[in-house]
């Protein structure tokens, strides 16, 4: 049986499913669409440090602004860094947002297919069938080295706990 443990969405309990992953620990491989029919892994990011942030819908103001400060933050940290924004949006719609918001520096995966991403890491929502708000930055090696899941689904990730445990890596 699969672990689960609560969060929150306005003060309402949801309930996360998937390990509660740690830093040491090795990132779950994934397959995530760029598109309806282009997928990729892991393993396509490999040698880079990655910062994966993880948002319910692009379509909401918070997620749209931890999109978009991600985005100013990847121009900054360089070519050996992958950011990655995964949501349950279809590809559609997140070609669509990026397009209309300007994001160049960010790539949009889907885990819209089964939501494989979001169990394997632990922000799979039950009731929702969407990923929970999170940051996991990974090593060039995969180590998970800096996790943030957030309890309450509206608020903001510390971006800039994030941005210093990308940093700490280069």
């Amino acid at each position: 049986m699969a672990q689960e443990r609560q969060a929150s969405l306005k003060g309402n309990p949801i309930t996360l499913v998937g390990p509660q992953l740690q830093a040491g620990d090795k990132a779950p491989d994934f397959t995530l669409n760029k598109s309806l029919v282009d997928t990729v892994s892991l393993n396509d990011y490999a040698g880079k440090i990655k910062l994966i942030s993880v948002v319910p819908s692009i379509d909401t103001g918070v997620c749209d602004a931890q999109t978009r400060r991600f985005n100013e933050e990847a121009a900054k940290l360089g070519e050996s860094v992958a950011v990655l924004t995964v949501s349950a949006d279809l590809p559609f719609a997140q070609a669509r947002w990026c397009g209309a918001a300007g994001i160049d520096q960010v790539t949009l995966l889907s885990d819209y297919k089964g939501n494989e991403f979001g169990q394997a890491y632990g922000v799979y929502i039950k009731e929702l069938a969407l990923d929970m708000r999170a940051i996991f930055v990974l090593d060039a090696n995969n180590t998970i080295t800096y996790v943030e899941v957030l309890g309450e689904m509206t608020e903001h990730p510390n971006y800039e706990a994030a941005v210093e445990a990308v940093r700490a890596l280069l």
